[in-house]
C-alpha cells in the first residue's frame, strides 16, 4: 500500500511538531465551543430567553467540538498503525469515522458561519426581528444545513473513500500495485476516484460560497450602518433611535469578527497550496482547528467589554477570565449547587438580539437640520 511516513512534512522531527500544535489548537478550539454550548445551556437552565444567534452559535460549536475534537485532537492516534505515523495506533473503522466528521464538521462550520452572516444582515438590513426569524427561517436552515453535510459525509463513507492522507483520514484514494496487469502498473484498491472529485469539488464550492456570502454580509451590513451615521450626523433624531444605531454598530462589529474568524480558519488553506516548504505548509495547517476558540473570544467580546467598563482599569485578558470562569461548573451542576450563586457578570445588551431592530424605527417628528436651530 502506497503510503509514506513524513511524505507531508518531510521528517519526523516536522512530524512531531505539526502534531503537538495541531492537538494544542485542538484542545483551545473545543474548550472555545464547549463554553459556548455551557453558556446557552445555563440560560436555558435558568429560564432565560434565547435568540436564534445564540442557538446557531450552538449549532456551529457543536460541530466545531466533532470536527476539533474526534478529528484534529485525536488526529494520528485514529489512523491505522499500518501508517507509521506518529502515535498511529487506529484501524479502518476508526479511519472511516475520522474522516467522516471531518467532512461533516468542516462543512458545518462553514454553513453555520453563512447562517450567522444570514441572520445578522436580514435584523440589521432588511428589519427583521428574531421571533420573525424564528418562524420563517431558523428551523428548516438547521434542518438543511443537518441533511446536506450528512449526505455529503455519508456517500465517501459508502464507497470506502475516507482513507489515510497526511497523517489523518480524509477523502483520498489508495493505489497499490496491480495483480492482474502488467509488473509495476498501479490501481486504485480502496476507494473512488469519481466519488473523491465529486466531493473534493463540492466541498471547495461550498466554502468559496460561505466565504462570499459572508464577505457580501459584511460589507451590505457595513454600508447600512455606515448610513445610519451619516443621516444622525444630519438630523437630530429621537434618543430611541441614537440608542438603536448605537445598538447596530456594535453588531456590526460582531459580525466582522465573526467572519475574521472565519478568513483565519479556511484562507490559509489555499496558501498551503502554494507553500514553498514543508514547514511553511506545517505552520499554516496548524490555523484549521482554532475556529472554536476565535469564535468564542468573540462571543464572549461583549460581555469582557462590559466588565471592563464596570471595572475600569482592567486588562482584556482578566475580563475574559472574569467572564469564562463561571461558565462550566455552573451551566451542568446539579440542581442547587449554582441555585444561589450570583451571576458575575451579566449580558452585555449586544448579546441577546430577541427584541433588537432598527430600520422599523420612525422618528418621533420631523428631522430637524441641526443648522436650522442655532
Amino acid at each position: 500500500m502506497f503510503v509514506e511516513p513524513f511524505s507531508c512534512v518531510g521528517s519526523a522531527r516536522n512530524e512531531l511538531i505539526v502534531a503537538i500544535f495541531i492537538k494544542t489548537g485542538a484542545f483551545l478550539s473545543t474548550v472555545g465551543s464547549s463554553l459556548i454550548v455551557s453558556d446557552v445551556a445555563k440560560k436555558v437552565r435558568f429560564g432565560k430567553e434565547t435568540d436564534p444567534y445564540q442557538r446557531i452559535m450552538v449549532g456551529l460549536s457543536i460541530v466545531d467540538i466533532l470536527v476539533s475534537f474526534l478529528t484534529y485532537f485525536l488526529g494520528t492516534w485514529m489512523v491505522p498503525k499500518e501508517t507509521e505515523w506518529l502515535w498511529a495506533v487506529g484501524n479502518t473503522a476508526s479511519c472511516n469515522a475520522q474522516g467522516f466528521f471531518i467532512v461533516f464538521g468542516a462543512l458545518g462550520e462553514g454553513l453555520y458561519q453563512m447562517a450567522i452572516s444570514l441572520n445578522i444582515l436580514l435584523l440589521i438590513n432588511f428589519g427583521w426581528k428574531q421571533e420573525q426569524f424564528a418562524k420563517k427561517v431558523e428551523r428548516p436552515m438547521h434542518f438543511i444545513i443537518i441533511t446536506y453535510v450528512l449526505t455529503i459525509a455519508i456517500i465517501p463513507l459508502v464507497s470506502e473513500t475516507y482513507n489515510p492522507l497526511c497523517g489523518t483520514c480524509f477523502l483520498n484514494v489508495i493505489w497499490d500495485t496491480c495483480s492482474t496487469k502488467d509488473e509495476g502498473e498501479l490501481c486504485i484498491v480502496h476507494g473512488s476516484e469519481k466519488v473523491f472529485v465529486v466531493i473534493v469539488m463540492i466541498m471547495g464550492a461550498s466554502f468559496l460560497i460561505v466565504v462570499f456570502f459572508s464577505t457580501v454580509a459584511m460589507v451590505l451590513v457595513y454600508l447600512h450602518v455606515r448610513r445610519q451615521e451619516m443621516r444622525n450626523s444630519r438630523y437630530n433624531f429621537r434618543q430611541h433611535n441614537t440608542e438603536n444605531h448605537k445598538e447596530s454598530k456594535r453588531i456590526r462589529k460582531i459580525l466582522f469578527l465573526y467572519t475574521l474568524s472565519l478568513y483565519f480558519t479556511y484562507i490559509p488553506f489555499i496558501f498551503h497550496v502554494f507553500a514553498s516548504n514543508q514547514i511553511s505548509q506545517s505552520i499554516i495547517s496548524t490555523l484549521g482547528p482554532l475556529l472554536g476558540f476565535w469564535n468564542m473570544l468573540v462571543y464572549f467580546l461583549p460581555n469582557c467589554l462590559k466588565y471592563q467598563r464596570d471595572h475600569p482599569g482592567t486588562w482584556l485578558v482578566t475580563a475574559y477570565c472574569q467572564v469564562l470562569r463561571p461558565q462550566a461548573p455552573c451551566a451542568w451542576s446539579p440542581s442547587g449547587m449554582c441555585a444561589d450563586q450570583k451571576e458575575e457578570v451579566e449580558d452585555a445588551p449586544e448579546m441577546n438580539f430577541a427584541k433588537f431592530n432598527t430600520t422599523n424605527e420612525q422618528p418621533a417628528t420631523d428631522p430637524v437640520d441641526p443648522a436650522n436651530n442655532r
